[in-house]
Formats: structure tokens, C-alpha cells, sequence
């Protein structure tokens, strides 16, 4: 489609699952092909839910995701016109979650006081990773920006 690059949701296979979430999990991106070759840029969010800096969105210049050794699945969103790429995807660079989302262990509180652990029976709060930011975060505000065009 002439002016337009064509947008995928891409699944990698991860390392490690986390016990705290329903599996199987995949690390789950925004693909934008770019390029004759089928590169482009990969639109994710990295990072570690316990630390102080959080998941950090990061666009990253990628070959095609089936190349990669932990490819697991590719589909096909839509498209997304070339004069927006990327200038105009503000709306998926915000940061999905600002400092420490988890905590497992408790010594890490004599380090930093601030941090605070759950109660016996408290709630947890639904942890927001890679695909938790994509597919709840990133790909709404992406439509709704007139992004991502579905075909």
C-alpha cells in the first residue's frame, strides 16, 4: 500500500515466565515495517517491575520479528501512514508505569525506607508489563489517534 507502512503485533518468547502472572507470557511489541528488507522499528516497553526505574518505553530499529531466534507470533494490525511514522506516535511513548510495581523482598526496605510492601490479605494491583502496555495502553491511544488504520 503506497504511503503507508504496515503495523504488527509482535510476540516474542521470553527467558523466564513470572510466577506472579498467568502463563504463558510472551514479550509482546508494536512492529512498524519500514523497509523493503521487512526491517523497521520495534515499539516496546522494557525494563524490570521492581526496580525504581520501572518499564521504559524504547523504539528500537529491528529486522523483521520472524528472523529472530525467539520469534513466537507476528499479525497484522493495520497500517499506519508514512508522513506519521514516527514523529506523530507521542501517544505510545508515555511511560506505562513510573517506579517500583512489585516488591518480593522485604530486606530490599532497609535500603530504601520509602518502599512499602502488601499487607496479609491486601489486594494486589494488576502488575503493567510489556503486554499489559501494548495491548491495554499503546494500541487504544494508537487507533484512537488515527495511528494505526485497520484494513
Amino acid at each position: 500500500m503506497s504511503g503507508y507502512y504496515e503495523v504488527y503485533l509482535a510476540r516474542y518468547n521470553l527467558e523466564i515466565q513470572n510466577p506472579d502472572m498467568q502463563g504463558p507470557r510472551y514479550h509482546t511489541a508494536i512492529f512498524v515495517k519500514t523497509a523493503a528488507d521487512k526491517s523497521g522499528t520495534l515499539h516496546h516497553v522494557t525494563g524490570d517491575i521492581t526496580s525504581m526505574n520501572g518499564m521504559v518505553y524504547i523504539p528500537q530499529p529491528r529486522q523483521y520479528p520472524e528472523y529472530s531466534q525467539s520469534f513466537h507470533s507476528l499479525e497484522k494490525l493495520g497500517v499506519t501512514p508514512m508522513f506519521k511514522h514516527p514523529a506523530d506516535w507521542g501517544a505510545y511513548r508515555r511511560r506505562p508505569a513510573d517506579g517500583v510495581q512489585h516488591q518480593d523482598n522485604e530486606n530490599r526496605a532497609i535500603e530504601d525506607p520509602a518502599l512499602t510492601f502488601y499487607e496479609p490479605g491486601e489486594p494486589r494491583r494488576p502488575l503493567v508489563k510489556c503486554t499489559e502496555w501494548t495491548l491495554e495502553g499503546a494500541l487504544p491511544a494508537l487507533q484512537a489517534n488515527g495511528l494505526i488504520i485497520q484494513q
